[in-house]
């Protein structure tokens, strides 16, 4: 690149600073804001004024005013509802008696929602619930404060399949994030991937998920790269890379800039297929001879943006990153598995890495440009991941029957300079909670976000009869 071209891309950077991404927020099969995901909800108790001629209130006692908590919890729920773009509908009246549990039951199975939501607000009437989840069978979250249910009801509730319980104090939140475990699953059965791959279009449904896969030639990627030219919006893309980066390694300027028009190309397919995920047979286009350079700064970007995109057309890491995304609006970092046998620690690497670790509209990790490391030319980012941060990560395999799903969690120990590691550029060392042996760790393309959520990745599994191990 000429000095004035580089010049002219510094200046374009200075006047676009990186900005919060909104969401995404769509599946493909929909209609823009049409709400993703449906659950009925009802809540179960007497009238108090019956209690109050009855005389005696057992749990949650005579201070606790069921209906008040009742149009309470529902308007906050209704809020999360709306913020999740969830359809929710509220029963207006509780249930009281077995043979109202028993309508409820029928109205839900006629109306054929993706899930449920049951809201106990007196110890007795969880007894309700049993038959609401045995006749319908659909994936519930049950929700109450403290105080009304004893542990023995917790337990049995918590021993059932599909069924998330919180049990927390006026914790809408809590129970919000219950809903997201039916949504999600929702989400998937929607959602559409493309898959940069093959040499001719085909498209299919992944079993058991639903989710719909349509394959792309990779001749399209390759003849799309090659007539895309280095317009404003990809200099402004090289010129925030570089204004970014902690420092510029082996690439140079035009390996910036024709990293920043993959990105475009890949968002240009993303959007003719109407899809939710991308991914790619990346590799042989690496190799001689070169049909396109990495494309590993775009899949940085799309993952920043909320658009989970899988190296390799790996479709079970793939869909890991969008259950990620869907369950915890935060991308996901595929990685190869390997071990510091001597330090205990599990190693973590690729050549590409999202920034927005916390989620789109959070900071950006720093990153460093490199080549990519086993192709040796190219710009790929290496992404700094802070030492202390606590991590998730996971696998989900689609193809078994049913699917399963190993989940890890632990603490971010490092990410070595490289060289002296091998590997790809972007890696991270993780001290794994409750394993001796890192080696132990299962499956490849592991797919890793911030946070600690194995416990609301295991509910998921448990409610969508998904096999969770480890």
């Amino acid at each position: 690149m000429r000095r004035r071209d580089l010049a002219w891309l510094m200046g374009a950077g200075a006047l676009a600073p990186r900005v919060a991404l909104p969401s995404p927020a769509r599946i493909a099969a929909r209609p823009a804001g049409e709400p993703v995901g449906y659950v009925k909800a009802v809540f179960t108790y007497p009238p108090t004024e019956t209690l109050r001629r009855e005389g005696y209130f057992s749990w949650p006692g005579s201070s606790f005013e069921a209906e008040a908590r009742h149009r309470e919890y529902a308007a906050g729920l209704e809020a999360a509802a709306r913020r999740m773009n969830l359809r929710l509908e509220i029963e207006s009246r509780a249930i009281d008696t077995k043979e109202e549990a028993e309508r409820f039951a029928r109205a839900a199975l006629d109306a054929r929602p993706d899930g449920l939501l049951l809201i106990p607000l007196k110890k007795s009437h969880a007894d309700n619930l049993p038959l609401i989840l045995e006749t319908t069978g659909l994936p519930a979250v049950i929700f109450t404060t403290i105080g009304v249910l004893l542990n023995p009801q917790i337990r049995d509730f918590q021993r059932r399949e599909k069924v998330h319980v919180v049990v927390s104090l006026d914790n809408v939140d809590a129970a919000a994030r219950g809903l997201r475990l039916i949504q999600a699953r929702r989400r998937l059965a929607d959602s559409t991937i493309a898959d940069l791959a093959g040499d001719r279009r085909e498209e299919f449904r992944v079993p058991a998920l639903g989710t719909r896969v349509v394959r792309v030639p990779l001749e399209d990627f390759y003849h799309l790269f090659a007539r895309t030219s280095a317009d404003a919006e990809v200099r402004n893309r090289a010129a925030r890379y570089l204004r970014e980066a902690v420092r510029l390694e082996e690439p140079n300027e035009n390996d910036v800039l024709e990293a920043a028009k993959c990105y475009s190309v890949l968002k240009r397919i993303v959007e003719r297929e109407r899809a939710d995920a991308v991914m790619m047979t990346c590799l042989p286009g690496l190799r001689h001879p070169r049909r396109h350079v990495p494309p590993c700064m775009g899949f940085m970007d799309l993952r920043d943006e909320g658009i989970p995109a899988g190296c390799e057309s790996d479709l079970d890491a793939t869909l890991t990153m969008m259950l990620l995304e869907y369950l915890f609006d935060k991308p996901g970092f595929q990685h190869n598995p390997t071990a510091d046998t001597e330090r205990k620690l599990y190693f973590g690497a690729h050549c590409t890495a999202p920034t927005r670790m916390r989620g789109r509209n959070g900071p950006a990790e720093r990153y460093v440009l490199r080549s990519h490391a086993e192709a040796g030319w190219g710009c790929v980012p290496q992404v700094l991941f802070p030492a202390g941060q606590r991590v998730t990560f996971a696998k989900l395999h689609s193809k078994p029957t049913p699917p399963d799903m190993v989940i890890y969690s632990g603490t971010i120990a490092g990410c070595p300079a490289n060289p002296p590691a091998g590997g790809c550029r972007s890696n991270v060392e993780i001290k794994v909670d409750g394993l001796g042996n890192p080696a132990d760790v299962k499956s490849h393309h592991l797919c890793l976000c911030y946070g600690d959520h194995a416990a609301e990745l295991r509910s998921f599994c448990r409610m969508h009869g998904i096999i969770a191990t480890a």
